[in-house]
Formats: C-alpha cells, structure tokens, sequence
C-alpha cells in the first residue's frame, strides 16, 4: 500500500490505546487562556505533525542514506506494526523529533507530504490557519460522518469526472472505522441533517467539524480524548431519541440492507477503495470489542447492530486475501464474539430471512479462517486449539450463522411430545452424595444452549435446514482437537476456557461420540467411587458394576428381570459400568461379552413373534405394536436396553424409522414422517392431498379409520367424534392425512412408546446426549453405520506376534476377506469385534489387531473381541486358511478362556 493510499484513508494510522491513568471516561478540557479558533487550529497543526511522524516511521523519506534513526528508509531501522508506530509517533511529538523532508525518489507522495508540511509548518510557527488556504478536493466531504446510498454516488460520480478517487477513500476510511458513523450510516429511513445530528449529539458547540475529524484519527486520539469513550457516549445521547423514531419488529434492523449491497457492488471493484474497507475494518473492530467489552453500548442503542450487518455484506469478507485471514477478519470476529445474547438472537432472527446462497457465503467466511487458523498452526496438547482466539471468536460467530440457518428453514414448534408424567427417579444415595460434595450434575435435566432459549426453538424443530448441517462441520478442526481437554472445559464452564462441545454442530458425529464416551465413563467412575464410599459408611459389600449373569437360552427372562428390579430399587445402578456372564461360560467381560448379549438380547425383542414390535417386508424396519400384549414394564426395559448400549459404548442391530429418534428426543411424528415409516400409506394419503377431483364423491371416505389387531380382527377408528359419519371433502382432507399421521404415529402406540422413552431416559437422562446429537445421529450412534469399508479396516488394522503388512499370511488374509460376500463378511466382524456393524465413521475408525497364533496347524482361528483381536495362526497356503477361517466365522458362538 503506497502513501497516497495512506494518505487517502484517514483512519491509516491505528488507534493507540488509552493509558490506564487516564481511564475510558477521560474529558477533554478545554484550555482556560486559548479561545476556541486557536485551540482549534493548534489541534490541527498536532494533526499533521503526527501523521508525519506516522509516514515516517511507516515508509520512510525515501532518501537512501538517511541518517534519522526513527525514519525507514535509514539503514538498520527496525520495522514495527501500525499499531506500534502510531504509539511512537505520538511520543515523537511529543519531544519534537526530527523530521525528514521527503526524498525526490519517494515517488506520489512528495508533494503530499509538501503540503502536509506546508500546513504543519505554518500552524507550528503562527498558531494560527486561514481556511482560505486549503483549496484540495479532500476537504469537500469534511462534514459527511455518515453514508447514504446517495451520498456515495454522489461523491463516486465527482470523483469519476476528476478521476481522482481519493476524496471517496477518506470518506469511506473515516465512516467505516467509526462506529458512530456506521451505526448511523444507510438507515431505512430518512438520513438526519446535518442540525439534527449536532442536537442528538448536545449541541456541543465547542467541537466542530475538525475536532470530529480528528477524533477519528488514533494519534490525535491519544493526545486529546478517548474516541471508544467519546463515540460510545455520543451513541449512548442519541440512542433514546433514535429508538423513539423508529421502532422495529424483533427481526429487524434500521439499516437498508439492499442499499449497502448495491454500494458493495459498485465499490469492491476499485482496488484502491477495496483497500479502504479492509483498513476501516482492521481500525474499527478494536474500538467495537472495546465498546461492547466495557461500555454496553449495545442495550443503550439496538442500532448498533446495524455495524455487523454492513460489515458482513461485504463480499470480500470471504476471499482468501491474506490481509483478511490474518488481521481485519480475526479482529472483527473477536469483536462480534462480544456481542450480549439479546443481540446475537436478534441477528440469528434478522440473518434468518437471507437467502440459502448468503447464509453459505457466511458459513464458508467463518469456517475458511477457521481451516486457515488451523491449517498454519501447530496444535498439539500442549498448545490446544481452544486457546486460539480467532478460531474461537469465529465458531461463536458461526454459532449466529447456525442459528438463522434454523430459523430460515422447515419449522416445527408444534408438534412436541409431552414431558413424562412421572419424573424419573433420582438415586436413593443422593443425600450421601452431597454430603461428600459429589451433587448429581444436570439434576434440572440437559443443557440447553442459551442462544436457543433466547430464540425460542430447538435445533430439532428444524425439518430442514437452509443449509446442510454437514456444511457446519469443520473437519480439519475435528482432527486438532483434544477431546479429553475439550470435555473437561464443557463441565467445568469456565470464562478463561472455551469448549467446542459448547457448539456441537462444528463436531462431527466421532468427536461428539468420543465426548459422549468421556461423559459415560466419568459418570461409571463417579458411581463406582459412591459405592466404595458407600460400603465404608455402610459397612456392607456393594457391588461397584451393574452386574448381570444370564443363561444364553432365557436371556430374555434373566435379563429383563435382573433390569426390572434395578429400575426400581435405585435407578442409579443402571450408570454403573455393564459387566455380562453368561452362565457355564468362562469369558471375562471386557467389552466382548457385552457386545454379545445386546446382539443376543436385541435378536429376541424384535422377534416377531413375541409380539412386542411389528415388521414391514418393504422398509425392513420394526414398530411399536399396538395391539401388543405386552405389560408397559417391558417396553420400559427395551428403552433401558437402547440406553445401556449407548452408555457402554455398544453397537445395536436395531431397525427403527426415523420417526422413533426424532420422537426420543422429544418431537412427535407428523404426516412427512409416513416417508419412511409407512411408505404406502403415506403415498396414498399424498395423492390424496394432490387429487384435483371430488374427493367426496369420487373416494367416498370418513374420518374413520380401520386397523388390524395382533389376530387379524378389523379395528375401527374415529379421528373425530362421529367420525363415520364425517366425509372427508377437498376442504378438510388436510385435517384428515394430519390427523390420520397423528394417530398412527403417536396416539395408537402412547402408552408403549412412552413406556420405551422412560427406559431410555433412565439411563441417559444425565447425558449431554440430547445437547450434542441430532436425531440421525442417534440412529447412527445406536445402530453404528451400514457401510462396511474393508479397504479402510486394511489400512488402520495393526499387527502383532511377528506379523507385519508384507507378511505372506496376511496379504492372503486380506485377498482372501475381499473375495468374501456381504454376509460372510458380516460374521467375520461378529466374529472379530462382537457386532456386525460398523462403528461411528466407519470400519477405518475400527483398531482392529492381527497376532499370530503359533506356526501351521489345524486348529481354528480365535477372536478377542473385547479388543478387537484376531488370533491366526501361520497357515502353509491360502486355501487352507480359507477354509479355517470361514469354519471359525460361521460356526462361532460362546465363551472361553484362552
């Protein structure tokens, strides 16, 4: 950027920061001998002095061989930021430094430096300065401190006929580093004279024009008064009469959006002006952290919103510029970061009305500086990326963004499942845990972020989004960062650390898992400590595991029973760690034999013939019979059976439709939820709303409805009272599909689903499970992923015993694994991990261990499954351990001591 660019833009040099002695509030006094024509031109003169100090210390004379130890162009002059030089050339001043006339060789910027001098000069040495003097095009815009759409095509249109851009530049550079002028800048309504202004702002007499000019300048800022103060207090003065003129809806803003697009458009294709914006930028964002830091600027004046929005409307915003990436963009975003909680509703509210196409240009501004902060640093767990203030400021930025992506799309804030009559119950050892400081955490039920309770929705209202979910997701984040240190920071809550577990839609479904996997273990140690505690106290032997010991062929009686009588001793037992024996088998339960009674357990309660849950030859997924004879206790044990298997980590064969996670985490089912859970009759019900005949005369339909029992007997229905009688007609047929949905999905099956969501709950009431999943990820963390990649199990598999990648025997293995079909390669995942499913991120996320069992034999190959452990031995040729290995994954099943 050269000097007649700085010179350009008046906010060039940096606001230096305000001493502690002088505090934020510091007055201006005026001198009691001066009058005020004096004292004001004795501010200019300072003015200029400074900002050649500024150039100066900045770009240098020019003159290759100068000797002044505070110019740049001398030689071993070391170079300083913006922010450092403006704080020097005050001091400069201050002692009256040298100062260097500008070099011929210092090209377009001699004579604005001549003329600087000439003012400076002259104010140093009489004090006094004629305006008759100052003929430039500059000084034709002194009084615009703030910017309609036809102010700046007023001012672009005189300087196209000059073609001289530089008085346009300084406007832009004065208005858009100034909060005060953005705040007032492109209002929807009528623009405020010039009066109007002075008497909002207290008629204060004594600070014209130049003063005001001045006050946006950093180093005069220093020298004179605080602009974060003084243009806080300005905002703070017009704010009540500002709000009295115009009074706006919740999701509105005084600014006229589509006036600073189409000045955007006209402006960001000039170089020189697209610099003025980004150097605006990199001055006001300190200013605004600082005013909405200290000054709660925000609840004295709403429109201070308005900055944010003109400042996002700007499309270069999102380039790759590294100017941008570096330093205007991470300071602006630590700036929104501070915005209150009213004020991020308000803008997630505002954004919402956006386009899909503006909401993904802000999604990928935010979470390309992100993937940059990422990418260029270092983070380890020593150096934690949660301490890295830009990637931090942006997710809490991106957290607005996500917000009016909800709001903006598919809502329902109607259709809510009731809250369970009875509350569950709490743990009878609850006394005993205060006492020894150990209080239940989330008593009062899951976290809810704040954002969301300001708004009024949930992220699960939303059917479908403006923009995809998976378009929030931030993987290259997702690899750097430390899970264990994250989780510790989200249930500590502190100020000083930020947890990206406090923005889950930034985490992909393996971080949340892996955070969910740290909150259950903590909690089994927790509940493992309690017993101990308990058995000093008490003085008898309790036992610290949810013990149960089950016969593999009444699993269903031993371990529903076993449940039953937990779930209502103390419902606290059910969070301690899962230990399964089956009984006349010698495994030792380390995660394997778990795995395998869920399977087992899972077999059995979705048989069809006990009766408890229907199955649909065509979508191949289970529901909830509502003919079933079954008491509603047994549903309440399939919940805490779904509920175990998350808690310890375990994959379920479980076949739902959507509908029944998006019901477990509180949403009932509507007519769009028939897509997957009943197809036909949502087809049909669908040609039924789209028939543009007579509906009465042509289908001749009630609102009543028929159903079959468990015995094939016709059951009659009405959806409203005498409804045999009700004809459905082109008028009400929406009424009937809705309440048709409405009772296949929620009334018909009331009393098993809720049955079945209170077993869940009993387990997973304390988790962060329903703050961090999104329905199809519960689905995805219940019943693991159906795509079975073994190309990537063979890259992250690891060997042991001899073994290595080039081995003989394991490059047949793995030829030998390819060339099996779909089911057979589903036994070898049963018979290697203890479920035939793949876990969250697929079979690559899979530590599976090869280790050699001993040389050539005929014995079979054996499993470890707690570990996911495969025991081969060295077969001599490749159909042998065919043959071997398929015998062992077809006919396994059982326990035993290796």
């Amino acid at each position: 950027m050269n000097s007649d660019e700085k010179e350009d833009c008046e906010c060039a040099p940096p606001q230096a920061e305000t001493s502690p002695a002088e505090g934020p509030y510091r007055e201006y006094e005026e001198p009691e001998i001066e009058n005020p024509e004096a004292s004001r031109m004795k501010r200019a003169a300072a003015k200029h002095l400074i900002e050649r100090y500024y150039h100066q210390l900045t770009e240098g004379c020019g003159n290759e061989s100068c000797s002044n130890s505070w110019c740049a162009s001398s030689v071993g002059f070391n170079r300083m930021d913006n922010n450092a030089a403006a704080v020097k050339a005050l001091e400069l001043y201050k002692v009256n430094a040298k100062l260097c006339d500008p070099h011929p060789s210092k090209k377009g910027t001699a004579s604005t430096y001549l003329e600087s001098s000439a003012h400076s000069n002259s104010a140093c040495g009489n004090r006094k300065l004629n305006h008759k003097d100052v003929h430039s095009v500059r000084d034709n815009f002194k009084d615009v401190n703030y910017l309609t759409e036809e102010k700046v095509y007023e001012i672009l249109d005189i300087c196209g006929e000059k073609e001289d851009y530089s008085p346009l530049i300084r406007v832009i550079g004065r208005v858009f580093s100034s909060a005060e002028g953005l705040v007032q800048s492109f209002r929807r309504s009528k623009p405020h004279t010039k009066e109007e202004l002075k008497s909002l702002q207290g008629k204060d007499e004594d600070k014209d024009e130049d003063e005001k000019e001045a006050a946006a300048c950093s180093a005069t800022a220093m020298e004179e008064d605080s602009p974060a103060s003084s243009s806080s207090s300005r905002l703070g003065e017009a704010s009540s009469a500002e709000n009295d003129v115009q009074k706006l809806a919740p999701d509105e803003v005084s600014v006229d959006i589509e006036a600073v697009r189409r000045v955007y458009e006209r402006l960001l294709s000039n170089e020189k002006i697209e610099a003025a914006f980004l150097n605006a930028l990199v001055y006001l964002s300190p200013n605004v952290e600082c005013d909405l830091t200290y000054h709660n600027v925000y609840s004295r004046d709403p429109n201070y919103l308005n900055l944010f929005v003109i400042v996002m409307e700007n499309s270069n915003l999102h380039s790759p510029d590294p100017e941008y990436l570096e330093i205007a963009l991470p300071q602006f975003c630590k700036a929104m970061s501070k915005l209150p909680l009213a004020a991020q509703a308000k803008l997630a509210s505002l954004w919402s009305h956006y386009s899909a196409g503006q909401i993904r240009r802000m999604v990928e501004t935010f979470q390309q500086l992100i993937t940059y902060k990422v990418i260029s640093n270092e983070f380890n767990s020593r150096n934690l990326v949660n301490d890295d203030d830009a990637v931090v400021a942006a997710t809490k930025c991106l957290k607005i963004v996500y917000y009016a992506n909800v709001l903006g799309g598919d809502l329902d804030v109607e259709h809510n499942e009731d809250e369970d009559e009875e509350p569950i119950p709490e743990s009878s050892e609850l006394t005993l845990q205060e006492l020894l400081g150990e209080e239940r955490r989330n008593k009062k039920g899951p976290r809810v972020d704040p954002v969301e309770t300001e708004l009024g929705i949930r992220t699960n209202d939303c059917r479908r989004p403006l923009v995809a979910f998976e378009e929030f997701v931030n993987e290259p984040l997702n690899e750097v960062l430390e899970m264990d240190k994250d989780y510790t920071f989200f249930k500590v809550e502190t100020e000083n650390k930020f947890s990206f577990m406090t923005c889950p839609f930034i985490l992909n479904a393996v971080t949340k898992n892996l955070g969910l996997y740290y909150d259950n273990r903590i909690r089994m140690y927790s509940e493992r400590r309690i017993t101990v505690l308990y058995s000093l106290v008490q003085g008898q032997q309790l036992n610290p595991y949810l013990r149960l010991k089950v016969r593999r062929d009444h699993i269903i009686d031993d371990a529903l029973v076993r449940l039953e009588m937990i779930a209502m001793e103390n419902p606290a037992d059910l969070k301690k760690q899962l230990y399964v024996e089956f009984e006349g088998e010698q495994g030792v339960d380390e995660g394997g034999v778990s795995k395998e009674f869920f399977q087992l357990v899972v077999e059995e309660i979705f048989n069809p013939d006990i009766g408890m849950f229907t199955y649909d030859e065509r979508t191949k997924l289970f529901w909830f019979n509502s003919s079933s004879l079954e008491n509603e206790g047994q549903y309440t044990l399939i919940g805490i059976v779904l509920g175990l298997a998350i808690y310890n980590n375990c994959i379920l064969d479980v076949h739902f439709p959507m509908v029944v996670y998006r019901k477990l985490m509180g949403k009932k089912g509507t007519f769009r939820d028939l897509a997957d859970a009943n197809p036909v009759l949502y087809q049909s019900l669908k040609e039924l709303l789209e028939y543009e005949g007579s509906v009465e005369e042509d289908m001749m339909i009630t609102f009543q409805i028929s159903q079959t029992d468990l015995f094939g007997n016709p059951l009659m229905y009405d959806l409203r009272e005498n409804g045999d009688k009700i004809p459905v007609t082109n008028e009400n047929r929406k009424e009937f599909v809705a309440q048709y949905a409405e009772y296949m999905l929620n009334k018909s099956v009331e009393k098993q689903f809720k049955a079945f969501r209170r077993g869940f709950h009993m387990v997973t009431n304390e988790s962060p499970l329903k703050y961090l999943f999104r329905p199809e990820e519960i689905e995805l963390l219940i019943c693991g992923s159906r795509n079975l990649d073994f190309l990537a199990l063979e890259e992250t598999t690891e060997y042991d015993g001899g073994y290595n990648r080039d081995s003989r025997i394991i490059k047949e293995f793995w030829e030998t694994l390819h060339s099996f079909g779909e089911e057979q390669k589903r036994f070898f995942l049963q018979f290697t991990t203890g479920t035939d499913r793949a876990p969250v991120g697929g079979l690559g996320k899979l530590k599976m261990i090869i280790a050699k069992n001993g040389p050539d034999t005929d014995r079979l190959p054996t499993s470890h499954t707690c570990f996911n452990v495969l025991l081969l031995p060295e077969y001599s040729n490749k159909e042998k351990l065919k043959e071997r290995l398929l015998k062992a994954i077809t006919y396994a099943k059982g326990f035993g001591m290796l």
